[in-house]
């Protein structure tokens, strides 16, 4: 269950993509700032942050991402995963074994569809907040499954991300952003450490 849930999370922040189009003044201006956002976590400079999650109040998880491009790692207590926009290398620690997967194909993860984040699909709204802008995004009339809401909190001057609270079907999943910072990221940094993992067993699953 735990692994399911890092790797939803990592979808989830990995889908949202910028966002373009006539629309209202105030749709315009969420726009804006969320492609803004989105640059400074996706942007070609890379970014890390740590993520805390709690999915309704039952399931709480928290790990660390690193992006650059296509190349990511993220840390959590129990699995590690580096990719290197070609390869990804997932670390069972309880295991002691390192699964490979192609980036393009990954068959580890079997839940893109459902969280697949689709620009035009959403209705978009900015509103001020006590700790800084919120933006909101709804799922247009007529769209089916996946994700139906988003609520983006950032802060006022920088447009760094703070929260993000997600809905999908009835279910509200709550991501908390600390220690973000944008730019800084090597290649070296994203590097998969094989000689960590000398002791661990390889199963390849391309």
């Amino acid at each position: 269950m735990r692994n399911k849930i890092i790797w939803i999370v990592v979808l989830l922040l990995s889908y949202i993509h910028p966002v373009m189009g006539e629309e209202s003044a105030n749709e315009r201006q969420a726009k804006r700032i969320f492609n803004q956002a989105y640059q400074q976590v996706f942007g070609e400079q890379g970014a890390t942050l740590r993520y805390d999650v709690n999915i309704t109040g039952i399931y709480k998880t928290w790990g660390n991402i690193w992006y650059k491009g296509k190349k990511s790692k993220f840390v959590d207590a129990k699995m590690n995963s580096w990719n290197d926009g070609k390869t990804v290398y997932t670390i069972k620690k309880k295991k002691k074994e390192v699964e490979i997967h192609d980036a393009k194909n990954n068959k580890s993860d079997k839940y893109s569809s459902k969280f697949k984040f689709v620009p035009e699909n959403f209705d978009y709204s900015i509103a001020n907040h006590e700790e800084g802008l919120m933006l909101i995004l709804k799922a247009k009339k007529g769209v089916k499954g996946g994700i139906r809401e988003i609520h983006a909190l950032v802060k006022r001057q920088t447009y760094e991300p703070i929260s993000v609270r997600i809905k999908i079907s009835i279910i509200w999943t709550t991501i908390k952003i600390s220690n973000f910072k944008s730019g800084g990221i090597t290649d070296e940094m994203l590097r998969f450490p094989a000689e960590k993992y000398k002791e661990y067993k390889f199963v390849d699953k391309r």
